[in-house]
């Protein structure tokens, strides 16, 4: 199966969206490398940081998911490191 490195940012609008979004990273959890959450409170928002190392399908799937969220918006930025695992 071959896996690529990439970085999913998430900003979090929507207090709301909070809890469904740690369900499916929790989810993907098997794939994430890491993650910084920082809260912005003068601005009333998060801002999340994901490293993931996963096939392009699932990270795709995932930056899908996360995207239908309300108040969620989700870019991935993908490495060019793909591995065969």
């Amino acid at each position: 199966m071959e896996t690529r490195v990439a970085v999913m940012s998430i900003i979090v609008e929507n207090k709301d969206s909070v809890e469904p979004l740690n369900v499916l990273l929790h989810d993907s959890g098997n794939y994430i490398i890491g993650r910084m959450g920082i809260p912005y409170h003068k601005r009333g928002i998060s801002i999340i940081s994901i490293a993931l190392d996963a096939p392009q399908d699932a990270i795709a799937a995932l930056a899908g998911k996360i995207g239908n969220l309300k108040g969620i918006s989700v870019k991935t930025a993908y490495s060019s490191v793909i591995s065969k695992d």
